[in-house]
């Protein structure tokens, strides 16, 4: 079975959590995309339910698929958040914002009285960090932020494991916020809860992808089948 057949699967999954008239925050990326796709399967065959999109990628693919929509502001308290993550600790701490779209996925999460992930087993990992810490910030002062950032990080690190993130032609990739995203390349995070304290004290910081005490339960697909890990 390829990735995103696991990814598939894992969303499958993850449609145990949702009964007829929820309301429910749809996530953003490749692994939600497959998620909004089935759920617009079951839309279509009379399964009523409101969305509240995490991104305008995914209120474009949900309306495409006939699910119907709300705002956060029209709708603040949601029933459950599905959504993918890039990587998963033991604990259930997550990085996310590949996507780009992690201030809005951690709003709505924030409203959601459950939060499940979905992911390919590839996204378990023993320890958070290999993959590149995403921080949304302001581009006034991008360059002193960085700065406090890397401050923030600790010894070991430099400016140089920090990059803009840009889209294809060489522009710096904007989110649906109007922020830029930094990318930290830590190799290995060994207490996120701290991390995540010190970069929410930097003023330019809008927000960072630790989602830390959040997801409820994570859905992981691997070869041998889907197995699911619950918060005690």
């Amino acid at each position: 079975m390829d990735i995103e057949a696991q990814k598939r699967q894992a969303a499958a999954r993850a449609l145990d959590w949702v009964q007829p008239g929820m309301r429910v925050g749809l996530g953003t990326g490749s692994t939600a995309r497959h998620l909004v796709d089935l759920l617009g399967e079951k839309v279509r065959a009379g399964f009523d339910v409101v969305g509240v999109p995490t991104s305008e990628a995914t209120r474009i693919q949900a309306e495409q698929c006939g699910i119907r929509l709300a705002t956060l502001d029209e709708m603040p308290e949601l029933d459950v958040t599905i959504d993918g993550a890039d990587e998963v600790g033991p604990d259930l701490s997550l990085i996310k914002g590949g996507g780009g779209a992690l201030l809005r996925e951690k709003i709505v999460a924030s409203a959601s009285a459950k939060m499940i992930v979905i992911a390919d087993e590839s996204k378990w990992v023993a320890v958070l960090g290999q993959f590149p810490l995403p921080i949304e910030v302001v581009p006034f002062g991008l360059r002193v932020t960085q700065r406090q950032i890397v401050s923030a990080i600790g010894p070991g690190h430099n400016s140089s494991m920090i990059t803009l993130r840009k889209t294809r032609d060489g522009h710096p990739f904007v989110t649906d916020g109007g922020h830029f995203i930094l990318d930290a390349a830590l190799g290995r995070i060994p207490d996120p809860q701290a991390l995540a304290g010190r970069l929410a004290a930097i003023p330019g910081v809008v927000e960072h992808g630790l989602f830390i005490g959040m997801a409820s339960a994570v859905v992981l697909a691997g070869a041998g089948g889907v197995r699911v890990v619950e918060r005690p």
